[in-house]
């Protein structure tokens, strides 16, 4: 298959190259020490389309496709993972199931609302006890007069603490089927919820929280698409996203070799750079060989996307190798800084942290073989 990026394309790769110099990379010492999120990057990111950059342009959005959205995640990515996740959370996968199912109401509240940059989402699925098995999930609805009651918890919820609004699963009918889990549209504050912050090692500016909700009362307007049974829109938008934060892994990959690479060149030992030196020289090449392909990886399961023939099997596959390459990468760039791979003043320690949340963020290495292995059976 022959390959290249368009030239519209390659403008939007230097227009975030721009904007993420100009208002993330100043700030990534401050909010990663701080593990607080800037949530004022939000009106900006809309000003230049980035909050709806994967919803047609009649819908408020910025008309793009799959591949360019994965070159501005690759490219935010390689500046800070910790933005990259929370942009990705709000204006994906928290919004991306109001956008497929929601009504005429729920889009112009909600879904609109966030692509002005005006209201913050967050997509809670995962639960305590649960884990990536989200067809068990314990959180409940219950109806009652004018609305629903809600019950449980959510675990490890991005950007939690700081949004405007949960897009949050709950299982309307006993069974464990696909057709009893819900989605619910839930503004916050609520009286019933509470949410704890959680502190992390990786990704530490994206901010994680720990969700209660006791007797948490939503209209009926807040079920998603004014009907029950949800599921098959949380499995569409995990399936696209999971593409998506592969573009995430090659970023902060990209970001790591490079910054090996160019340490490699510059620091001597007697009187000669270490990329002269073999086993240097190897490791480098093993890393840019591991770049490629994520590279050839994430375009390709983009445009899988773009044409529609992306099933959850393929998603899972670029998931997969992408979370686990990106944290061997990120780990050779520290051993190749040697004891400066462990200095704040270089950034592949962090970077290495921020890898490794990918090996269980949206959805688990082992998870991913399931559903890789899944498919072999079949054939």
């Amino acid at each position: 298959m022959d390959f290249a990026f368009t030239p519209a394309q390659e403008q939007v790769r230097e227009t975030i190259i721009r904007f993420a110099q100009k208002h993330i990379a100043p700030r990534v010492r401050e909010i990663e020490e701080t593990e607080t999120f800037p949530v004022d990057l939000f009106p900006k990111f809309a000003d230049v389309g980035l909050m709806g950059i994967r919803y047609p342009e009649e819908d408020g959005g910025a008309g793009m496709d799959k591949v360019t959205d994965c070159i501005v995640r690759e490219e935010m990515s390689r500046v800070c993972q910790s933005i990259s996740a929370a942009w990705s959370a709000a204006t994906h996968i928290g919004i991306w199931p109001i956008w497929r199912g929601g009504t005429d109401y729920q889009k112009e509240r909600w879904f609109s609302a966030a692509l002005r940059g005006e209201a913050i989402a967050a997509f809670a699925l995962s639960e305590p006890d649960g884990g990536s098995d989200t067809r068990a999930l314990k959180t409940k609805a219950e109806k009652v007069p004018g609305g629903w009651k809600l019950n449980g918890a959510k675990l490890y919820i991005t950007n939690a603490p700081f949004a405007n609004f949960l897009l949050l699963a709950a299982r309307t009918k006993p069974e464990l089927t696909s057709d009893a889990i819900s989605l619910f549209i839930v503004d916050l504050p609520n009286p019933g919820i509470v949410i704890d912050k959680l502190d992390k090692e990786g990704i530490r500016a994206s901010e994680t929280g720990l969700v209660h909700i006791a007797d948490a009362f939503v209209p009926d307007e807040a079920l998603l698409g004014g009907k029950e049974g949800s599921y098959h829109l949380v499995m569409e938008a995990l399936a696209e996203n999971r593409v998506g934060v592969s573009a995430n892994c090659l970023g902060m990959a990209r970001n790591a070799y490079e910054v090996a690479l160019d340490y490699a060149k510059t620091r001597l030992v007697r009187g000669k750079p270490i990329i002269e030196h073999q086993a240097v020289a190897h490791r480098l090449a093993d890393m840019a060989t591991d770049v490629e392909t994520m590279r050839w990886m994430v375009y390709h399961g983009a445009w899988r996307v773009d044409q529609g023939t992306c099933d959850m099997a393929l998603a899972s596959k670029i998931k997969l190798h992408c979370s686990e390459t990106a944290v061997r990468v990120t780990e050779s760039a520290i051993r190749v800084l040697g004891g400066a791979g462990l200095m704040r003043e270089y950034p592949v320690g962090r970077i290495h942290r921020d890898a490794l949340v990918y090996l269980m963020g949206e959805g688990t290495s082992e998870i991913q073989r399931n559903i890789i292995s899944r498919t072999l059976k079949a054939e």
